[in-house]
């Protein structure tokens, strides 16, 4: 079967990992437009989670790590970024040629523009506002192989000088080539924080300036029903995040620690 997806007109980039980039098949980065640098990735209970600041446009950045092409289905939020459905793996995606790093800066809204990411409350985020916000505050990117043509093989028949006739050439089908073997990766666990500090508003993505990002439309047939690897980003403000455990809140300076005057060491 044939998948419509999107094949983003982009520059190609040599980029060795990153501190703040996630993934196996391909680097998933969340970098933050106004400050200009990748946001550091925070691992806890299993989840990865970056810092976002309200007002913040952002991207999300794809490098493709293998030498074939691959589809990168992009989620927001719970949202397609393409298609602006409700997010599902079998959806429309960006098609990335071998080694190629893509940033998507936005909503996409028509083949040349896009509405930018960027940082919001809860309440005013896309998904909310389109009355999707039970899944705010995450990025999802469901990456696909690309199905491989069958190759011909040619059976040139017997040697000649051995006294056998010359036989015409046969060819026949060899068969699609086997997967690599890569394990389907899991969806991150949903654990619950032991952590009782009261949170503040929940941070989402909003629907942003219109800007140019070109694009056209290709097609892709996936290698497996299901995605080879998935990878999820959360994010959230500062504060909440000290509040989840994530982030170990900073200790305060206290000015009466003891009460005597100690000998000097």
């Amino acid at each position: 079967m044939q998948w419509k997806a999107v094949a983003a007109v982009s520059i190609l980039w040599a980029l060795a990992g990153a501190a703040g980039a996630v993934g196996n098949m391909a680097e998933v980065t969340v970098y933050d437009r106004v400050e200009n640098r990748a946001l550091p990735l925070l691992r806890h209970a299993g989840r990865y989670y970056v810092v976002g600041k309200p007002g913040n446009e952002y991207q999300v950045r794809v490098r493709n790590r293998t030498g074939a092409e691959i589809l990168a289905v992009l989620s927001v939020d719970g949202v397609n970024a393409v298609s602006g459905e409700t997010a599902s793996w079998r959806q429309a995606g960006y098609v990335l040629a071998p080694h190629q790093t893509l940033d998507v800066k936005g909503w996409r809204k028509s083949l040349p523009r896009v509405a930018a990411f960027f940082f919001t409350e809860h309440h005013t985020s896309y998904a909310a506002r389109t009355g999707r916000p039970e899944n705010v505050g995450v990025i999802g990117v469901a990456l696909y192989r690309k199905k491989r043509e069958p190759e011909t093989s040619i059976d040139p028949g017997p040697r000649r000088g051995h006294g056998a006739p010359a036989a015409e050439d046969g060819a026949g089908d060899a068969g699609s080539a086997g997967r690599s073997g890569a394990a389907e990766s899991a969806a991150p666990r949903h654990a619950p924080s032991p952590y009782p500090a009261e949170r503040g508003a929940a941070l989402g993505t909003g629907h942003g300036r219109s800007e140019t990002s070109h694009a056209r439309y290709t097609a892709f047939e996936r290698a497996t029903a299901h995605p080879e690897e998935l990878i999820a980003i959360h994010y959230d403000t500062y504060p909440n995040l000290v509040a989840l455990g994530v982030i170990r809140a900073p200790r305060v300076a206290t000015p009466f620690p003891g009460q005597f005057v100690p000998d000097p060491k």
